[in-house]
């Protein structure tokens, strides 16, 4: 009998130590109430906001681990709700945006608002489940042994957050960060568009899209663009490499 009750003890402590935060901020109640139904069983807390403003205050009274995040809400629309998640502060918080418009130049507006990774409804809840998974895992370990990543004078610290070029600060998006961080690890290495797809973004696009071409070409306006050497290269029929201009 003691042992069973250290065993039931011991199985709530380690619920209440592993359960993630979700926040999601979606208007259409049928939609709201089938995510959360679904998480709640899946072993997440979860909190629910039917508009941008509720959804900002609910995230400054808990400690939420991630955002799933629709783009269209009454009053304040999702992209303003992300900028202002990123404004606030919360630079590294997992922002997954579900939104029904799939073209390029709106994923692209998404991702550029804060967001991390975007779902296009009608979606299937165990594809939303493996997102959420892969970026609350993220969040808690990146298995990164290095805290800061070089090439030539560009420096990437993975700790502060911060990119420097030639001692220059640059500002980066979440995204473009990310994106960074890929092309540094694999230094030297030819990269096609599907393996980066699927390494920052860590879902499959539609294959159609242009999206990595949209970010490398920000990153070389970032990176490259005032620098005679120049570290991004475009490898044609193959993909990208981030490399000195003389190997």
């Amino acid at each position: 009998m003691r042992y069973w009750f250290i065993f039931v003890i011991f199985q709530k402590l380690k619920i209440t130590t592993i359960a993630k935060q979700i926040l999601v901020i979606e208007d259409e109640p049928n939609v709201a109430a089938f995510i959360s139904q679904g998480l709640q069983e899946s072993g997440y807390t979860v909190f629910v906001a039917y508009n941008g403003l509720n959804g900002l205050e609910l995230l400054k009274e808990k400690e939420i681990d991630l955002v799933v995040l629709d783009v269209i809400l009454p009053g304040m629309d999702g992209r303003e709700v992300a900028k202002t998640i990123r404004q606030l502060g919360y630079g590294t918080l997992p922002i997954i945006m579900l939104t029904a418009l799939g073209a390029t130049e709106n994923i692209v507006k998404g991702l550029d608002a804060g967001a991390d990774d975007y779902l296009v409804k009608p979606f299937k809840f165990k594809e939303l489940l493996a997102r959420i998974r892969a970026r609350t895992r993220q969040k808690g370990d990146n298995g990164i042994n290095c805290v800061q990543l070089t090439i030539e004078d560009l420096e990437l610290d993975m700790d502060s957050k911060i990119v420097k070029r030639a001692g220059k600060e640059i500002n980066l998006t979440s995204t473009e960060f990310r994106l960074l961080e890929y092309l540094l690890k694999n230094k030297n290495k030819v990269l096609n568009r599907i393996d980066i797809l699927e390494s920052v973004w860590d879902i499959n696009f539609n294959m159609g899209t242009n999206v990595v071409d949209v970010y490398v070409n920000y990153l070389r306006n970032k990176i490259d663009k005032k620098h005679e050497t120049k570290l991004i290269h475009t490898v044609i029929g193959m993909g990208y490499v981030l490399k000195s201009e003389e190997r």
